[in-house]
């Protein structure tokens, strides 16, 4: 397995935990709840650790990987790309202040943070599989 299919396998499962998660609290499930969210956690710190390696040790002995595609797909590609990006710079203060104020008992303050760092998290995971889908399976090669 490649390092960006794992990458991208990393952040599919963390988004499947954190779906798991939201539906553990929506049925009053709060031990799983929090089993689910802490192993988002330890899975999205995986999936950061591999993607930090991968850039820092792999990308500058091979090269980066291009998107081809041209127009709109293209526009299309790098404004999730950006977006992505940016919002997954943001979510780990957010996903750790979150998870603080629950370890600390904060519940109404956790709950607070949760409804902004969830919906955030949750992209942030699905669109790193999508760019993982655009740049390595729908990516057509350099003509």
């Amino acid at each position: 397995m490649t390092l960006p299919l794992l990458n991208a396998c990393l952040n599919g499962a963390s988004g499947i935990l954190l779906l798991a998660g939201l539906a553990a609290i929506k049925a009053r499930r709060r031990v799983v709840h929090e089993r689910l969210m802490v192993s988002a956690l330890v899975v999205s710190t995986a999936f950061l650790a591999s993607y930090l390696y991968y850039h820092l040790a792999v990308v500058p002995e091979v090269g980066v990987t291009r998107f081809h595609r041209t127009g709109w797909v293209k526009t299309a590609y790098y404004l999730m790309l950006a977006s992505h990006v940016v919002l997954a710079a943001a979510v780990v203060p957010l996903a750790l202040r979150t998870a603080f104020l629950a370890r600390h008992g904060r519940f109404d303050d956790h709950k607070r943070w949760a409804r902004v760092t969830f919906p955030i998290w949750l992209y942030v995971s699905v669109t790193g599989v999508l760019v993982y889908l655009a740049l390595y399976i729908w990516n057509p090669p350099a003509q």
